[in-house]
């Protein structure tokens, strides 16, 4: 359930109209709801409240620091794949010690700056990284925290480009590869094994690629411990999807049962990394019509409503082909054609949704792209000179501007003119 409804043919977001936020805030714009925020985390944490566990927010997903320090004020940690996000998670007051960090390229700096800050487990995803991680861990007379991200080569069946747990994928070790590099670990100074760690891919809508993961971590765990190699945490991740069109994704409780009773006998930690499943439908993005137009030619005629918010601002339908449902923030029954919604970017790719049945709307209507809250704002850009949009937050019938709508003067702030190009 999400805390966006129409009221007397009117789109709210929780006690206040999105038409009344737009007209101060301006189009377009992201608007988070904190009550669904709240709903969702909340119900995807308390399905593990019976085991020693770590909910750690997928911060790529969306990482404006209002959300974080929402999900950090709830109990809930950080999984981490940059040092901005790292900074992002600290500046929310998240507590270092709930704060995990994967990603496959982490940088000296970065690795530094863990330590520092005395994040509870790095993610090591290569031979290189654990012998340049055990380096500056020397350096700096202290012992890294670590589990390995083994790679179950587990088919997710999702998108290829977020599916993260097949051989072929750039992400983690092979699982049949992995013990020597435990043991490598395990005899190294400055190395603390403590974990394993897994993650296989992004809107899953199924439980049996959890179970059949876990059942396969569970069994390298036993190997370890052959070798004397005790683990304290499981991290299996993040991944369980949401719906966006037709998809039947299972409920956090049922996709917690099945993940329960497969940890059975395994005394560790779990560490969660839900992003998508809490923040997606917390979330939408608010546009604004510019032109309705028709291309005629030969016997077909093509309907397009152009839009103030393009694939710099929401990329996934443009990436991955990515369905998002729109709606009119003033509900209309009028008749519906079929159109293609763009935005003004120039680029073929550049659309929120191809050959959709929509009611005709005019200039100057707003629309609402659902499901906007995960992979969003986090994935835009400023490809053609725009400014990023706002985030706006609501809670009850008020609402703060969470990040304001980028200036022009910030989409040059850093750059100079040199001398030798001057006239």
């Amino acid at each position: 359930m999400n805390h966006f409804q129409y009221k007397n043919g009117e789109l709210f977001c929780e006690d206040i109209s999105v038409s009344a936020i737009a007209k101060e805030v301006g189009t377009p714009f992201y608007l988070y709801s904190k009550a669904t925020l709240t709903r969702h985390f909340k119900a995807f944490d308390s399905s593990f409240a019976d085991v020693d566990h770590l909910t750690c927010f997928a911060v790529k997903s969306c990482s404006n620091i209002a959300v974080l320090s929402l999900f950090g004020s709830l109990g809930g940690g950080a999984d981490i794949v940059s040092g901005g996000e790292l900074f992002r998670a600290i500046r929310a007051g998240i507590d270092p010690k709930r704060i995990i960090y994967s990603g496959v390229g982490k940088s000296v700096e970065e690795l530094r700056y863990g330590l520092k800050s005395g994040i509870l487990l790095f993610n090591v995803e290569s031979e290189q990284e654990l012998h340049r991680l055990n380096s500056v861990a020397a350096e700096m007379g202290v012992t890294a925290p670590v589990s390995f991200r083994v790679n179950p080569d587990v088919d997710p069946k999702t998108h290829a480009y977020i599916s993260t747990g097949l051989s072929k994928n750039k992400f983690g070790i092979p699982i049949n590869e992995s013990l020597d590099l435990y043991i490598q670990a395990d005899d190294m100074a400055n190395i603390e094994v403590k974990g394993v760690s897994c993650h296989i891919g992004s809107q899953l809508t199924l439980i049996s690629p959890f179970v059949e993961t876990l059942r396969k971590v569970k069994g390298f765990v036993g190997r370890l411990e052959e070798k004397g190699i005790s683990i304290q945490y499981i991290d299996l991740g993040g991944g369980l999807g949401i719906v966006y069109d037709d998809e039947e994704p299972p409920h956090p409780q049922e996709y917690a049962e099945a993940i329960k009773e497969e940890m059975s006998g395994l005394e560790a930690t779990l560490i969660l990394e839900p992003g998508r499943v809490i923040v997606g439908n917390a979330g939408i993005m608010v546009t604004e019509v510019q032109y309705t137009k028709t291309n005629r030619g030969g016997d077909h005629e093509k309907h397009f409503v152009v839009v103030d918010a393009g694939m710099s601002d929401l990329s996934r339908p443009s990436l991955y082909g990515a369905y998002h449902a729109i709606q009119p923030v003033k509900e209309d029954k009028a008749v519906f054609q079929v159109v293609d919604i763009v935005g003004p970017i120039c680029e073929t790719g550049d659309f929120l949704a191809k050959d959709m049945a929509f009611p005709r709307v005019e200039q100057g209507d707003l629309l609402a792209v659902l499901s906007a809250g995960a992979y969003g704002f986090t994935m835009a850009s400023n490809y053609n000179s725009r400014p990023r949009v706002a985030e706006v937050m609501v809670a009850g019938d008020q609402f703060k501007i969470i990040r304001q709508r980028e200036s022009m003067e910030q989409l040059i702030q850093g750059e100079s003119i040199p001398e030798f190009v001057e006239k």
